[in-house]
């Protein structure tokens, strides 16, 4: 099978799925946006549309490797630290940063993905996924987000979308 391969994230049903082509590769539940979709700065939403993987951040690190502003800590999420910081939206193990494709929806100006810092991440373990609550990135387990760094690329194409089913470009 040598199709590129290309991510969709359903915001309704609340899965991201890894696809070769037609043939999907892995299916996965995630968190996405607790405001629900949008594009706009500072609005906590998880943005639509067609996006590419800017950069992969995070290989060879170890599972619930802490992140802050894309760099690992040097710290590994304990249950002592997640106590010490319970509300906070932890960033672990992995970093796929998003970059938009379509100037006006999730490019350039007050709707650029980029400069918004959405992700797709890992998170603790004990995170519920399968429905919305993360503050706009999109959200995994720690293996799933591994499982999916190592099978893609910088310019891998991801479609969010608030229902599968959309074609391809």
């Amino acid at each position: 099978m040598n199709a590129e391969p290309w991510i969709e994230v359903d915001i309704a049903r609340q899965r991201l799925r890894l696809l070769r082509g037609d043939v999907v590769v892995m299916d996965v539940a995630v968190s996405t946006a607790a405001n629900g979709p949008g594009e706009e700065n500072g609005s906590g939403c998880t943005p639509r549309g067609w996006h590419v993987i800017r950069a992969r951040i995070g290989a060879g690190c170890v599972p619930d490797t802490v992140f802050v502003g894309r760099r690992p800590t040097g710290e590994i999420l304990t249950p002592e630290l997640r106590a010490a910081a319970p509300e906070r939206d932890w960033i672990l193990t992995r970093i796929l940063w998003l970059s938009g494709l379509e100037r006006g929806r999730n490019r350039l100006g007050p709707v650029d993905t980029m400069r918004r810092y959405i992700y797709i991440h890992g998170t603790p373990d004990d995170m519920l996924l399968g429905q919305p609550g993360s503050h706009g990135c999109i959200r995994m387990r720690n293996a799933d987000i591994i499982a999916l760094f190592d099978q893609v690329a910088a310019g891998t194409r991801v479609l969010i979308a608030e229902q599968s089913g959309v074609n391809t470009i």
